[in-house]
């Protein structure tokens, strides 16, 4: 990665003699889309064209986009812009998701992992371009102004988010070429929403953009599902996996997510090594924040084959992947086309770029990231 993309990350120092009340108003709601459709896509641009670089494919190539956000409500959404500045063909068909806030990245890989099996079910090549950003930063003045008038009640939100875009190409089996070098193998996939939840996180909408409510029940809540989650998503059929045997990218949404999950799951700190490296380092960027994950457990040495990802959203939801290290990528090529598809086990060709805390960083096919400007 060239060192003369790297944006400082240091914060800005103010001068607070001149400091005023109108510094400390909120934007408004309109103001926040605007920085958004600027800035945002700017970030979502460049992280796609490192996912197209690295998965050694063109914009003509794509021939669906899926995208996913709750930082910006606007319409036609920010996939349409993004799409427009990489001249994707006006053919590509376009998904946009809202509303699922940090589960986001999982739901956009399982809404493209459930194109790629209808693509292949219709015997056609899928290349999905996937995409989630987040600049949680536009908030931070609302949640402030929230917090000084809301005294009674504790907003956590300001320290807990930061920004970040992540982008990937998810190939079915028909659509690999010969010279493409797979990351992962996705196997299974699905999502649930946790009974008795739906109040224990939310992003109500005001005049001065998005103001987040996260109770203290949020990590009990997602470490108790999942299990059962992985019952269903790595034990419905075939020799049961032991959670032990896999690594995990977890969203880190906070250190009690973290570490109840280990103590439920009986995993050590190398089995979430990568989800703890990024929440000690950037902490959580609500939906692009798994997918960081899932690229910083790929340059984390040859680990194990089997890779579960899981992230949480409001709801709640739980979303749960079980995807597979592709070690011997000949032998996977040399496939007939239709064998993966009809396994519904769709090859992430997943070269992407991420840009976290003011850091631009490249992500390989499903992910290669260079956090920290190596």
């Amino acid at each position: 990665m060239n060192r003369n993309t790297k944006i400082s990350s240091r914060p800005t120092i103010f001068d607070y003699t001149t400091w005023t009340k109108e510094h400390a108003t909120p934007p408004t709601i309109d103001e926040l889309s605007q920085i958004f459709r600027t800035t945002g896509v700017d970030l979502t641009v460049s992280a796609c064209n490192k996912a197209l670089e690295e998965a050694q494919l063109s914009a003509k190539d794509i021939t669906h986009v899926v995208a996913v956000t709750c930082t910006d409500q606007g319409s036609p959404g920010y996939d349409l812009f993004v799409s427009q500045k990489l001249q994707l063909p006006a053919s590509v068909q376009r998904t946009l998701l809202h509303g699922v806030g940090c589960a986001g990245g999982l739901s956009a890989l399982r809404e493209a992992a459930n194109l790629a099996a209808a693509a292949s079910s219709r015997r056609k090549p899928a290349r999905i371009l996937v995409f989630a950003t987040e600049l949680c930063s536009l908030f931070l003045r609302a949640e402030l102004q929230a917090a000084c008038k809301d005294q009674e009640n504790l907003h956590i939100a300001p320290a807990l988010f930061s920004d970040a875009s992540a982008a990937l190409v998810l190939c079915n089996g028909l659509a690999m070429a010969s010279d493409q070098q797979p990351i992962y193998e996705l196997q299974e996939w699905g999502s649930a929403l946790i009974p008795g939840t739906h109040d224990h996180m939310s992003y109500s909408v005001s005049p001065s953009g998005m103001i987040a409510t996260i109770t203290k029940e949020v990590p009990k809540a997602t470490v108790g599902a999942i299990s059962n989650m992985f019952d269903q998503i790595c034990n419905s059929a075939g020799a049961p996996l032991d959670p032990t045997a896999c690594d995990w990218a977890l969203h880190p949404g906070g250190i009690a997510i973290l570490k109840g999950t280990q103590q439920a799951m009986r995993l050590t700190d190398d089995h979430i090594r990568a989800s703890l490296d990024v929440y000690e380092k950037y902490g959580n960027s609500s939906s692009p924040t798994v997918l960081v994950v899932l690229d910083k457990l790929r340059r984390m040495g040859e680990g194990r084959d089997d890779v579960v990802a899981t992230s949480f959203g409001p709801g709640l939801m739980i979303e749960m992947f079980r995807v597979k290290r592709c070690r011997d990528v000949e032998s996977r090529q040399s496939l007939n086309p239709g064998v993966l598809a009809k396994a519904h086990r769709l090859v992430m060709s997943m070269l992407s770029r991420f840009a976290k805390s003011g850091e631009r960083h490249k992500i390989l096919h499903g992910l290669k990231s260079e956090k920290g400007m190596q």
